[in-house]
């Protein structure tokens, strides 16, 4: 392990990106994210990597889609605008599939909105923002360390799975500071095959043609069909972590900048004799639906907490399945809420136990 380090969030996603051997970036400035792209053309471009500030992030997506297809490590990251220009190509890339990483610091929206951190983005992440049945593999940090360790994970992943792999952080995260220790990572022991990749030299094999055009329905279903059985053997990748769940009367659930906040008010909420639990997904696809599911067999309720009008909430709804009522707080816009606040969302939400069961929503 290296020695601890007080660096950015998105200093630290940069640097873990060279240590996980990135051959190729391509960027386009936006904030909150834009320190990435600085980092990487300041440090990158000595230590063996292409860096590209390109016109627009049209070109970024694209440009990753070609240096995929020639076998490297490849990526690019935006924030919440820049990442819906490049949807098309996503698609196009999963399709095709190919390996490589995007990291989104989700800004407040819609529209250009606001640089101030959000989660507005977590249904366009998880559910497909481009078009057709595909998915992305996304890793959800809650701290700078962790922006650095799922860079590892997912450039590991994506190689494993031929996916693209989403890093899905927000704006606080990737401007706060922390320490952070960089975990001894060395890319040639994570080299994979890729005999599909379009190098240029065919050593006496048929020619590789990668494409995401295929103009028989018949071919289109098999390529879907087979993507989709791609997708179920993802799901034994769930990761999650667990906070005072064993004797917990309530969860909350939350990830990235809201699992923070949240686990700082189950810390509260038991100094002052509540039985409050934390399940953070670490992993948004695949989604912790059976953990979810186990939770809400011996618990009273569901508490789930987001920095948007609530979209993952859906997601705990799912593996919930009707056991126990499922409640919702949020702050939208980019306003994060205190750990009081969520604190006390929870307590209005205990008052309703005694209550006929449903769901409800409350807004600050």
């Amino acid at each position: 392990m290296s020695e601890p380090l007080l660096m950015k969030g998105n200093e630290a996603l940069a640097e873990a990106v060279i240590r996980a051997g990135c051959r190729a970036y391509f960027g386009y400035p936006i904030t909150p994210q834009s320190e990435i792209l600085e980092y990487l053309t300041a440090e990158a471009r000595e230590r063996g990597m292409v860096v590209l500030q390109v016109e627009s992030e049209l070109a970024a997506i694209n440009m990753v889609y070609g240096a995929a297809g020639a076998g490297v490590r490849a990526m690019t990251s935006s924030s919440s605008p820049g990442i819906s220009l490049m949807q098309e190509g996503l698609s196009y890339i999963a399709s095709a599939e190919l390996p490589c990483l995007v990291v989104n610091v989700n800004r407040g929206g819609p529209g250009l909105g606001t640089i101030q951190p959000s989660q507005g983005d977590y249904f366009q992440a998880t559910k497909g923002g481009g078009h057709g049945d595909y998915r992305l593999l996304v890793l959800a940090p809650d701290s700078v360390q962790e922006m650095a360790d799922f860079v590892f994970d997912g450039f590991d992943l994506a190689d494993k799975y031929r996916n693209p792999v989403m890093i899905l952080a927000d704006g606080a995260l990737g401007q706060m500071m922390e320490k952070v220790v960089f975990r001894e990572y060395d890319p040639k022991d994570h080299e994979t095959a890729k005999p599909w990749a379009t190098t240029g030299k065919s050593g006496g094999r048929e020619r590789n043609i990668i494409t995401s055009l295929h103009i028989q329905p018949e071919k289109m279903e098999d390529i879907n069909k087979h993507l989709q059985e791609k997708y179920r053997k993802m799901q034994t990748e769930v990761r999650y972590e667990l906070i005072h769940t064993d004797d917990a009367d309530i969860v909350l659930v939350a990830y990235g900048l809201a699992a923070r906040i949240c686990h700082s008010a189950v810390e509260m909420g038991r100094n002052k004799g509540l039985k409050l639990g934390l399940l953070r997904p670490k992993t948004l696809y695949p989604y912790p639906y059976d953990m979810v599911r186990e939770l809400s067999a011996k618990v009273k309720g569901m508490h789930v907490v987001e920095l948007n009008s609530g979209q993952m909430v859906e997601d705990v709804r799912l593996g919930v399945n009707g056991k126990v009522p499922v409640t919702f707080f949020g702050r939208m816009g980019g306003m994060i809420p205190s750990p009081e606040e969520v604190l006390a969302s929870v307590e209005a939400r205990i008052a309703q136990l005694h209550d006929e069961p449903r769901e409800e929503q409350i807004y600050a």
